[in-house]
């Protein structure tokens, strides 16, 4: 692609998609399933998920490997089918994306600690992370996405595996909780540590997503400002999961209320927008015309 979308990111917000997790269960999937495997066995689920998003008006959607690693996909049964699990997820949304637009590599966490807390060691954690970003490269990502991390180790380690592994861009958020102190992710990390270990590492973008709804995501972003001069990423989610009787859930935060509050993220400083949980197309359509208007 000529232009990169950082380049784009520099004359315009950029937008990402939304959930997919919301739109898979939509579509028939069972909690507990491995989701990466819908890339092989429902391929056209999964790309009519990515043209819904890129119809809603996103410049960029992600691929359905959130849940890629070796590790992850070990705990269905899945792990030895990493790099073709990647690969097929990287080529569906290729097939759809419109001239001009992006298709991000999502890595997300293990799911799984580090000695002394976990079984695992980190080459093993850069092992599992280098498999799922060579597939997910051949496949022809325009960039990875490493997303929702908590441990600024193990995102080092994925840094180190997909480095091993290919040359394109690779950008990274945390998932950061809200606390009287301030934003933290559950391994006690902060914005201005993360943003330090990334400089230091390269990393050209960076920012936050999941965990927290657009109102605090708004807050968060103004001090992320303050921390850092790259572009910043931001994927809030819908408001908090609720369980509803029928077994099904819902998000806290309607829609309405939820891009209510993009202006002031965009004003704080966002260059990349985007969902998280809870969020769908109707969320990416309503926060694409607010950005249409600025």
């Amino acid at each position: 692609m000529a232009e990169s979308i950082l380049e784009l990111a520099k004359k315009q917000v950029v937008l990402l998609d939304g959930g997919m997790g919301t739109e898979l269960i939509k579509n028939g999937f069972t909690p507990g399933a491995c989701p990466e495997s819908w890339n092989l066995v429902k391929p056209d689920v999964i790309k009519s998920i990515h043209s819904a998003y890129y119809a809603a008006g996103a410049d960029a959607v992600s691929t359905n490997s959130f849940g890629g690693s070796k590790i992850k996909l070990s705990s269905y049964g899945q792990g030895e089918r990493c790099y073709e699990l990647n690969r097929a997820a990287s080529e569906l949304a290729l097939e759809v994306r419109p001239e001009g637009c992006y298709v991000v590599g999502s890595i997300g966490p293990t799911g799984k600690f580090l000695k002394p807390m976990g079984e695992y060691d980190e080459e093993q954690f850069v092992d599992a992370y280098r498999e799922q970003a060579r597939g997910l490269a051949d496949g022809g990502v325009d960039f990875i996405l490493i997303e929702t991390q908590y441990d600024l180790v193990e995102t080092l380690c994925c840094i180190q595996g997909i480095r091993q592994a290919t040359d394109i861009p690779v950008f990274v958020t945390m998932t950061f909780n809200k606390t009287p102190r301030g934003f933290f992710t559950i391994m006690g990390v902060d914005f201005p540590k993360f943003v330090e270990e990334m400089l230091i590492q390269g990393i050209p973008a960076v920012g936050a997503n999941c965990t927290i709804d657009s109102k605090d995501m708004a807050e968060f972003v103004a001090s992320m400002r303050e921390a850092t001069e790259l572009p910043i990423i931001v994927q809030a989610n819908a408001g908090q999961p609720e369980l509803n009787p029928d077994g099904s859930v819902t998000y806290s935060q309607p829609l309405e209320d939820y891009v209510g509050y993009l202006p002031q993220i965009v004003k704080n400083g966002a260059n990349i927008v985007g969902g998280c949980c809870g969020t769908n197309p109707d969320y990416i359509s309503a926060m694409k015309k607010i950005l249409e208007k600025d």
